[in-house]
């Protein structure tokens, strides 16, 4: 039994969340990128890691106002089927650049604490340029196929049933699948061993290493969130249709995946604050770009203004 998808709910809802995500994504990851290329010198490896990620980041936002278009139009594509297969390949290779990025600063990470000494820890910035290069492959090759959809209609999705042949769509599902579970596995295996190695080394009880580790579960919980939902109702589409089921139901469950792979680009909107928070250097250029006071200015006069409090309470 074939149904058919209105999208009602998509029509209304997603729009207006397409368009917050693109604005704030383009605000945040425009202003990383510029730091990055104009500010933030001299690079070192882990910074071509978090440029790359802001460069993912900033891609995905570029495709997001044509999905509201779509979705505003009800589910309507306009602007033929090479633009569109653009827009899905646009979509689905950022989407699995981003949590593979994510994946190698967590390694990263891992190994500057954990193995603080390994060779790999001073790797020059070619080389790890080459190694991002190597590492953009990935998602490309994983996500190609897309070039390749055939649209029987004005609908613009890479999930749709006759889009593409059953091999094909079932390779364009793992593929969203395995771009989630092995980062999410190896960020966890990395956040875990960070915080077992500074236990053991009894750092955790410093005012900064506990603010790092709140910080690191504080990423991993947003990925998870960001991530989690979408797999979770792909994997339940992909059983609802392998079985006899009513219209109603896959209506349900097909609006609630799209809504929640939009969730998957908060993602993108949420990695400059991650940038913010996780470098000073980051931090201090960010302020410095928009003309705010920097970090140690501000501590300082806070400081100031609370003792000379103090002192005229004490008069």
């Amino acid at each position: 039994m074939h149904c058919n998808f209105n999208g009602t709910v998509l029509i209304s809802v997603l729009p207006p969340l397409l368009v917050i995500e693109f604005i704030l994504g383009l605000l945040g990851n425009g202003l990383a990128l510029w730091i990055f290329c104009f500010y933030l010198r001299p690079w070192k490896s882990s910074t071509v890691l978090l440029f790359n990620l802001a460069m993912t980041d900033f891609l995905l936002i570029l495709a997001l106002p044509l999905r509201a278009i779509y979705y505003n139009s009800e589910m309507m594509w306009r602007f033929g089927s090479t633009l569109c297969n653009i827009c899905l390949f646009m979509l689905a290779m950022n989407r699995s650049g981003s949590t593979f990025f994510l994946m190698t600063i967590a390694v990263d990470r891992y190994m500057r604490v954990v193995h603080p000494h390994h060779p790999i820890n001073s790797l020059s910035v070619y080389k790890a340029m080459f190694g991002a290069f190597g590492l953009w492959l990935l998602p490309f090759s994983m996500t190609a196929h897309l070039f390749a959809l055939q649209h029987n209609t004005t609908s613009c999705d890479s999930f749709m049933v006759d889009t593409m042949a059953p091999s094909t769509q079932s390779w364009h599902k793992f593929t969203f699948l395995f771009s989630f579970y092995v980062p999410l596995l190896v960020i966890l295996y990395c956040t875990f061993h960070i915080i077992s190695h500074l236990r053991g080394r009894q750092l955790t009880q410093q005012a900064k290493f506990k603010k790092a580790l709140y910080f690191i579960v504080v990423v991993v919980v947003l990925f998870i969130i960001c991530f989690l939902l979408s797999n979770i109702t792909l994997v339940l589409n992909w059983i609802n249709n392998s079985n006899p089921h009513d219209c109603d139901s896959e209506e349900n469950m097909t609006a609630a995946f799209y809504i929640t792979i939009t969730l998957t680009y908060l993602n993108s909107v949420l990695d400059p604050v991650v940038y913010y928070f996780s470098s000073p250097a980051f931090k201090n250029i960010c302020r410095k770009a928009l003309h705010l006071p920097q970090m140690e200015a501000a501590e300082s006069t806070e400081r100031k203004t609370r003792e000379t409090g103090q002192s005229l309470s004490q008069l």
